[in-house]
């Protein structure tokens, strides 16, 4: 699989029957991972505009965490009378809905992309399709690097002597290669 250009603004990829089984098992454990859409707050005007009841945490899991960041550095602390805790508390209690929801809307694209092909066959892709794409892929890369604790020296290392880690590391790359076809695509200044 690699993406390419195509007239029009179209970006298309021959996908195989495998790449599609393993995108689409990668996406739907996103999905998993990002939940079903949150409970809207009892406040009508809190509703109305979408905010999460109750508190809005740090997520506990790390990969959460790294798909949902926070919006302040502990640094940030130094400043007299600002509570990072409380305004990282605001900030993903206003931002983390949409956040979510982009993310699991980007995830079920793609997915949908990859129900079409089942079996494999030629995948086109619009700007938005693209984008989509690159939205997930980056997700997906994001979660499988905080699972396996990847690092810059990761690549330098050896091959690790556990197969199942040598297999998502070498998915882990797989879903950077895409990512870097499908936007060299999107490069306006790429020939």
């Amino acid at each position: 699989m690699r993406f390419k250009r195509a007239r029009h603004g179209v970006v298309t990829a021959d996908v195989s029957d495998v790449e599609t089984s393993v995108l689409a098992s990668a996406v739907a454990q996103l999905l998993h991972l990002l939940g079903e859409q949150d409970a809207v707050d009892d406040d009508p005007l809190a509703a109305m505009v979408g905010l999460p009841a109750g508190d809005v945490r740090r997520p506990d899991d790390p990969a959460m965490a790294r798909l949902l960041p926070e919006a302040y550095r502990p640094e940030a602390s130094d400043e007299p009378g600002f509570d990072v805790d409380e305004a990282a508390a605001d900030f993903r209690r206003y931002t983390e809905g949409d956040l979510r929801a982009g993310k699991r809307g980007h995830a079920v694209l793609v997915l949908g992309n990859l129900a079409a092909l089942e079996g494999g066959g030629r995948l086109r892709l619009d700007r938005a399709g693209a984008d989509a794409w690159l939205g997930t892929l980056n997700d997906l890369r994001l979660v499988l690097g905080t699972r396996l604790e990847v690092t810059e020296e990761t690549g330098d290392q050896d091959p690790p002597d556990d197969e199942d880690r040598a297999h998502a590391l070498q998915v882990y790359g797989w879903l950077g290669w895409l990512q870097e076809s499908l936007l060299d695509c999107l490069d306006p200044q790429a020939g």
